[in-house]
């Protein structure tokens, strides 16, 4: 699902650059502030959506920089009754109804069938959830199998996304993930059997050593499988993350601009074709099938997240839980929180054209005139946005300011102008 790596709080919830096990690095400071301090600060948010992080994996992907690990420590029993404390001493602040709920890891599947119907049914049960409230669960096609299947249905998950990100042998090799590139069409059949209604697909371009006939391939076994909504990422070398040591050693080398750039138009144009709406840089969906989660994010509006290094945002504060899962667990009712930041009116309206702007639809212009109207930058953005639709870039259309096909080659110049 979405990344969106230029935010400085990872949106999807999750922290960068921390592996969870007794070989990794020291636990980060520990301070005296909680997830109740943070949300006092944003008093007055309206929570639309909640997070809920699950931080265990199979195995760990030298490009991943979301906190997640390999638990040699058999937690998940109690990550899942720590969480459903968490819950429970949130809810003074989550008036509700929520609109989304979105479990992401790491793997929550890998949970195992009977802790993730538990946790589902611990989110039902407390969470003040909108009786027409999208689930989400992400998942990897290797931990899918019938039981898990069931669980997800059962609980009423609407919405699984698997990490498919290529469907070649040396290229997922590449990438160091482990499973069979048939175990998605195997999990997408057993999901589909079970009654979950809407099945995403998550795929990585501009692989080291890949081709366009690679990625024409790739884009072409996904669509076989018929996913209703498909995000497509080029690979991003996060830093830290071992895959950028290895590309800053000359072990990897980048794939050239030129051919990630045909590979990221390729997949634009042949998604057109077939019939997938464009409703963000990265995503794609049929008709009717948007992730509600993600355009909750590029609305930039308030979310809760539970869980280690789960990001929450409420009326222009965001707040980062302890990375780490040893002192999440210690530590309570309330979760450790490792961040807390005041966006403040500049920072806001920033985050608002950086996110804004991402989605095909853009920007409202009624909501523009508010975020241009104070604060120190608003003359500069103003300029920005003149000299950008001057230059094509921009373009004020159905009501809306977005960017331009062109522009959208180049967004990360755009919206970095306007942070």
């Amino acid at each position: 699902m979405a990344r969106l790596p230029t935010i400085p709080l990872t949106v999807a919830g999750v922290a960068k650059h921390e592996l969870d096990s007794q070989a990794g690095p020291a636990s980060p400071p520990v301070t005296e502030s909680t997830a109740f301090d943070a949300a006092s600060l944003a008093q007055g948010a309206s929570y639309r959506g909640a997070y809920v992080h699950v931080p265990f994996c199979r195995h760990k992907c030298h490009y991943c920089d979301f906190y997640s690990f390999v638990d040699t420590e058999n937690r998940a029993q109690s990550y899942v009754e720590r969480l459903e404390v968490e819950l429970k001493t949130s809810l003074e602040f989550i008036a509700g109804p929520l609109e989304t709920v979105f479990v992401g890891g790491g793997t929550p599947t890998m949970l195992g069938a009977d802790l993730l119907r538990r946790m589902l049914s611990s989110i039902r049960a407390v969470l003040p959830i909108g009786s027409d409230a999208e689930w989400s669960v992400e998942a990897n096609p290797e931990t899918v199998d019938e039981a898990v299947a069931d669980a997800l249905a059962q609980s009423g998950v609407r919405r699984v996304s698997l990490g498919a990100q290529s469907f070649n042998p040396r290229l997922l090799k590449a990438l160091e993930r482990d499973h069979d590139p048939a175990s998605v069409a195997r999990a997408v059949g057993l999901l589909r059997r079970a009654g979950v209604p809407q099945v995403n697909l998550d795929l990585i371009f501009a692989i080291p050593g890949s081709t366009i006939g690679d990625w024409e391939s790739d884009l072409c076994r996904a669509l076989e499988i018929a996913p209703d909504h498909l995000s497509a990422y080029g690979l991003v070398y996060e830093p830290n993350t071992p895959l950028a040591v290895k590309l800053r050693k000359g072990a990897v080398t980048r794939l050239p601009e030129d051919d990630e750039a045909e590979q990221y138009e390729f997949v634009v144009e042949t998604l057109a074709k077939c019939g997938y709406e464009r409703y963000e840089i990265s995503n794609w969906s049929l008709p009717g099938n948007h992730c509600r989660h993600n355009v909750l994010y590029w609305e930039n509006a308030d979310w809760w997240g539970f869980g280690p290094s789960a990001a929450s945002h409420g009326n222009g504060v965001r707040w980062r839980n302890i990375p780490r899962l040893a002192t999440w667990l210690e530590r309570g009712p309330f979760a450790p929180v490792e961040e807390i930041e005041s966006l403040g009116m500049d920072g806001s309206a920033g985050e608002c054209f950086m996110l804004g702007l991402r989605m095909m639809a853009g920007i409202p212009l009624e909501r523009v005139s508010q975020l241009l109207r104070s604060g120190k930058r608003a003359r500069s953005r103003v300029q920005s946005i003149a000299n950008f639709t001057a230059d094509g870039l921009l373009i004020e259309q159905d009501g809306h300011l977005r960017l331009t096909d062109r522009g959208l080659t180049i967004a990360d110049i755009v919206l970095s102008a306007l942070i």
